[in-house]
C-alpha cells in the first residue's frame, strides 16, 4: 500500500514530463506554430496536424488495450465517464477553447511548458485560465450544479 502510495505522484509526475516534453518537441507550445497550422489561407503549416494525427493513433490504442484491463499501473480502479450528450456548455466551452486558442496560440498544456520555460505570455494565459476555472465554478456553484 505504501508503494503505491509513493508511485502514484511519481508516475503522474513523469506522465506530466513526458507529456510535456512532447508538446516541446513537437512544437505544439510555440505560439507561431500553432498560428500558422490555423492560417489555412495564408503561409499554412500541416505539421501539427500530423503531430495530432499521431498522437490520436497512440490514444486510440492506448484506450482500447485499457478497456480490456480493470486497474492501472498503480493498482487504481479505472472510473470510465458515461457518455454525455452534446449540450450548450459543452458547445460554448469549445468555441471559447478554439478561439483563444487560435488567437493565443496556446493551449492549457503548452502554456503550462511555456510557464515552465519562463514565457511572459504563458504566465498570462495561465493567469487568465486560472482565473476563468474560478470564475466558472463560483458560476456553477450558484447555479447548484
Amino acid at each position: 500500500m505504501i508503494a503505491v502510495r509513493v508511485a502514484r505522484p511519481v508516475i503522474a509526475l513523469l506522465s506530466g514530463l513526458l507529456f510535456g516534453i512532447g508538446l516541446f518537441v513537437s512544437g505544439m507550445s510555440n505560439p507561431a506554430k500553432v498560428q500558422a497550422f490555423l492560417d489555412v489561407f495564408g503561409a499554412w503549416d500541416p505539421s501539427l496536424g500530423l503531430v495530432m494525427a499521431a498522437a490520436l493513433g497512440v490514444v486510440v490504442v492506448e484506450f482500447h488495450g485499457a478497456r480490456a484491463i480493470d486497474r492501472s499501473f498503480v493498482g487504481e480502479p479505472f472510473h470510465w465517464p458515461e457518455p454525455q450528450p452534446v449540450d450548450f456548455p459543452l458547445l460554448v466551452g469549445s468555441v471559447v477553447f478554439g478561439v483563444g486558442w487560435g488567437i493565443a496560440g496556446l493551449c492549457p498544456g503548452a502554456a503550462l511548458v511555456g510557464l515552465g520555460l519562463g514565457q511572459l505570455p504563458a504566465a498570462v494565459f495561465v493567469t487568465a485560465m486560472l482565473l476563468g476555472i474560478a470564475l466558472v465554478g463560483q458560476m456553477t456553484d450558484d447555479r447548484g450544479q
